[in-house]
Order: C-alpha cells, then structure tokens, then sequence
C-alpha cells in the first residue's frame, strides 16, 4: 500500500505567497534578487509621466527590494527578522508608495534645494503615483505652515509653466510636518504612525533625506532605522557632505551608520555629480569616436578642474571656518569629477562597474603633500565706494583663523594612461568670476607647418577642450583656423555647444536628478564607502600637514585671480591656468 506524503511544511515562501508579498513562483536567492530588483541605467531614462514604476508595472511581477525586504533589526551581534502579520496584508494588493522625509526641513538645504526639487519631479511626473512628503525638524509647525514655507521657493519650469498654479496645489496637499528631535526614537515612531496612515495598506518604499549638521546623522539614522524603517519595502538614507574631516573621521562615521544600516541602503550624495555637464562627460567621451582615442597621456598635456566664486563667506563663516575650502570643494566636488573623467571604460553603465572604476583611478593617485599644494586667504579690498570684507573682517569667523578660502593642487594618476599628466586643482571663494569648468589642454602639434604664424607663446595656440559646468553650460574645443582674407593670417577661435542657444528644455537642477535616483535605487551618481576611503586617503596626509605646521595662507585681494602662489604652481609645469587671460 501506498504510503501517504507527509503533511506539507508550511515554511516562510509559503507565508509569504499567501501574505500576496511574492508570487507563484520560484522564491530567488538574494543574488538573483538584487539583480531584479536593480533599475536598468540604459531603461530607467524613460522618467516621466510616472515613469517610476515601483511595483505598478502592469504584468510584472511584484518583487520585493532587497533593501529591508522584511522589518530587520541589527545589532552588533545578530539580525533578526520580524514576518508581517498574514491577516494584516490585503493579498490582492501589490501597489507601492514613497514616503519621502526630509530631516531639518525648515534649513536652508531644504528650503532652497530639495522642497523644490521634489516639487519639479512632480511638475514633471517622475514621481510615483502615490507618494506622501513629510518634513521632520525640532522647530514647532503645524502643515499651513510648512506648506506656506515651502511655497514661497517653489517655480515652474521657464519652458512649461501651464497650470502651474494648480500644480503648485496639488503638490503641497501631499506635503506633511512632524515635529521631533533627532535623537528620540519615539518621536520617530510617532512619525511612522503617520506615515503608516498615509501608505494605508500599499508596500511602503521610505527615503530619508538627512538635511542636518553631521554632527547628528548617526543619532537620526539611529532612530529613524530602529522606529520608522519600512515594514514591508526598502528603505534608504540620503547623507549629505561633509563626510568626515579626514580618513579617520569619515571612517568612523561610516562603521557608525553600518550599525544601522546596509551600504546599499546609504546615498551619500555630491550634488555636483547630479549636474548636467558632468553627467554628460561619460557620454562625450564614451560615444564620441573622436575623443576616445585622444584620451590619454599621449595627446593630453594636462587636466585642469577649476572652481571659482564671486563671493566670500558672508556671515556663513562658522560652518566653512571648520572646513576650509580643500574639505568643502576639493576633496569631494572636484575630486568626483576627476574620477569620472579619467576612468577606463566601465564594463557597462551598471552603477557598481561605474563606482569600481572610479575607485581604481583614486587608488592610481599618490597622496597629496604641502609642497603639492598652494594655499590661500581672501583680504579685504575697496572698488570705488564699495569696501569688501576680508575673510577673518566675517564676525562669524574666528579672529586670526589660517583656514584656506583658496587652494591649488598638482595630482598624478599612476596608471599606463596618465602616467605624467597634470591634473591641477584650483578652488577659492571672493575671486573675479563664478565658474565650474573642466579645461584639457592638448599636446602641441609635431613640426608644426604653421608655427611662424602662431607666434613664439605656443600655449595661445594650444588645442583645448572646455567642458562648462556652471554657469552658462557649454562644451567647446578651441581650435586654431584661417581668418578670412587674402592673407595668412590664423586666429584662435572656438567651436561652441552652448546649451542655452541649442536647447530650449530647462537644464533640471542637480538635485532632481539625485533625489529620483534615490528613488529609482540607481546608486550610479552616489559615493560608495570605499571610493570616500581613496579619496580621503589622498588629502588626508596634506591637511594634516597643513594644521599641524600652522601653515599661513597666502593672502589675495577679494575680486582678484587668488595668490600669486597659484602661478608658480602651475608653471612648475610648464603650463598657465586655462581660465585666466583667455577671455574664454
């Protein structure tokens, strides 16, 4: 006789298909999960009109992210798992909602910057169909007013501003206010419960933008993990600059938050990766025949990534004062960009191929040293009847501070492509113009048929191509070419991609693009644990340096080119700043 099949155990895939959290199918491994569930960067460009799809693609199957698929609680020494309740789950129901809470919402950041990039992603329709905005701060506010704070930021797109009242409305309806401290785990449990009425019974995907001083992040992602995680969908942080002072300082906040959570889970975010011109230097270089093959040692006689600002600190010199300008712009801005524009090919444009290609090239580079570096402080100086402070004049500076609001630097890339190429940094505050700009100046041409008529200065005549972050994006090669006439006579002129006059869309601010990013989980344009550790391994050895000698900066009048020391530098090399003289 037959014996019959013992009773079928009734383990976790079984509760979880019942529950309606996956279907009648194969229950994949975690590998095969976080493939699945990871956007595609060559699709997920397709963004508006709710391009967002995050469980509300018709026909697909529903798959839980991998990030806290499950309520997870982590300790040092174990993770425990927590199954939602099987009654509490309407099987049918597999749409999803953001809940998107800004932390320190009444702050400048928040204000200024990501109120109103989420407002251009909903004027836009790259946000999901149903999403709920929460502000979180210590300051007392009831919903009018937040509301009525964040309105007076939000515009319209230039180029598609209709009905933008009503939109305008139908944006704020979505946006909340929870007041609470940062370190209170039940003032973030209040906020779950409201969260948790506006999600209703929908899988809840939950962001967290941490706009506050990073002297609290662990305390807010500590509370924030422990009482308002996702119960049933992923939940992610977004980390805002500074990371750190140093290799030990940012390491330390970095075990700090993998006490709470994964490092897929954490969005370190460079805003200046989020712009335009830098996300299109891989698609200059990487679909473009004629660039490819000139981007190495062998044509490129040096790299120069300049930052300048029109302005100095202004009564915002206690944050900056703590800094300096190689921690604020150096080390992440200008350092990211190089990164990207020095990289080999990436296997594809999957975020991790991307990120451990930039990760080679910063291991390629030598640490910075003082004798590398030039350093320097803005005085003060009068135009006309116009006096303008000099930075120690700020009454939110210190007295006698040697903090740099300017810094130069030569780096190398040990690596068989740039091998000997200058990379010059160059960044300062209260200089004679704003600008963001990448500068690659070329070789000089072999034998030359035309040098007697190009002069003795064979630099003015040097092929370089500017790529123009800010302001006024632009791309453009300067080439040298006959002027119009019955004579030899040669000009140095330009051929010019400005986005304004080719473009009529609206460039989006840099913000958009990260904040739906972080959405979509596309880490591509986010800085992973071990890329911040080269990058800091290569300025940490010079600020020390520079604190531990004291080292005074080199003064330079506010408005000027910055120290003369700067010149010096770059001529160690044989090379002038690109920026400066040009007219370009």
């Amino acid at each position: 006789m037959q014996r019959p099949h013992p009773p079928r155990r009734r383990g976790l895939v079984y509760l979880l298909r019942i529950a309606g959290i996956i279907g009648e199918r194969r229950f994949p491994t975690p590998s095969r999960l976080a493939l699945q569930a990871q956007p595609s960067s060559r699709l997920r460009r397709s963004r508006c009109a709710n391009a967002v799809r995050l469980h509300e693609d018709a026909g697909a199957t529903t798959i839980i992210p991998i990030e806290n698929e499950f309520p997870m609680k982590k300790s040092k020494n174990s993770l425990s798992l927590t199954l939602p309740e099987v009654e509490n789950v309407n099987i049918g129901e597999n749409e999803s909602t953001v809940s998107i809470t800004v932390v320190g919402a009444s702050g400048d950041l928040a204000k200024k910057k990501i109120f109103p990039a989420l407002f251009a992603l909903f004027y836009e329709d790259c946000l999901p169909k149903h999403f709920t905005i929460y502000g979180y701060g210590r300051s007392k506010m009831t919903d009018a007013e937040l509301r009525n704070m964040i309105s007076k930021s939000l515009t319209c797109r230039i180029d598609k501003s209709e009905n933008c009242e009503e939109k305008m409305d139908q944006f704020l309806e979505r946006c909340f206010y929870h007041s609470g401290h940062y370190d209170s785990p039940e003032n973030f449990a209040e906020l779950d419960k409201e969260l948790k009425l506006h999600e209703g019974r929908r899988i809840s995907n939950r962001l967290f933008y941490l706009s506050i001083p990073p002297n609290i992040f662990v305390d807010a992602v500590r509370c924030s993990s422990s009482s308002a995680a996702s119960g049933n969908g992923w939940t992610r942080v977004i980390v805002e600059k500074p990371f750190g002072r140093d290799s030990e300082s940012s390491a330390a906040l970095t075990k700090a938050l993998k006490q709470y959570l994964e490092e897929n889970q954490i969005f370190r975010i460079d805003h200046y990766l989020g712009k335009e011109l830098v996300e299109n230097l891989s698609v200059l270089r990487f679909s473009n025949l004629i660039f490819e093959p000139l981007w190495s040692r062998k044509y490129i006689r040096n790299v120069q990534l300049i930052f300048s600002e029109d302005f100095g600190t202004e009564g915002r010199g206690g944050y900056f004062d703590n800094y300096g300008i190689i921690r604020d712009i150096m080390q992440n801005h200008l350092l990211q960009i190089l990164a990207l524009f020095a990289m080999e090919t990436p296997v594809s444009l999957d975020a991790e191929d991307v990120r451990n290609e930039k990760v080679k090239v910063l291991r390629c580079m030598k640490p910075l040293h003082l004798d590398d570096v030039v350093i320097g402080q803005y005085t003060s100086h009068k135009e006309g009847s116009t006096t303008y402070l000099a930075y120690t004049d700020d009454k939110t500076v210190p007295k006698g501070s040697l903090t740099p609001t300017f810094a130069a630097a030569a780096l190398f890339i040990n690596n068989a492509r740039w091998e000997g190429v200058p990379f010059l940094m160059k960044a300062g505050k209260a200089l004679q113009d704003r600008r963001a700009e990448i500068r690659v100046q070329f070789r000089h041409v072999p034998g030359n048929l035309y040098n007697q008529k190009l002069g003795t200065d064979l630099d003015q005549a040097t092929n370089e191509l500017v790529i123009r972050v800010q302001p006024d994006e632009a791309i453009y090669l300067l080439i040298n070419n006959k002027v119009p006439g019955l004579e030899m006579k040669l000009d140095h002129s330009n051929l010019n991609l400005h986005y304004a006059v080719r473009y009529s869309k609206e460039i989006p601010d840099a913000y958009e693009r990260l904040l739906l990013d972080a959405i979509e989980g596309e880490r591509r344009l986010f800085i992973r644990s071990d890329e911040l550790d080269a990058a800091w391994a290569i300025f940490t050895p010079v600020l020390k340096e520079i604190e531990e000698k004291k080292t005074v900066p080199e003064s330079y009048p506010y408005g000027s080119q910055g120290p003369v020391g700067a010149h010096r530098l770059a001529a160690r090399y044989n090379i002038k700043w690109g920026d400066l003289g040009t007219g370009q």
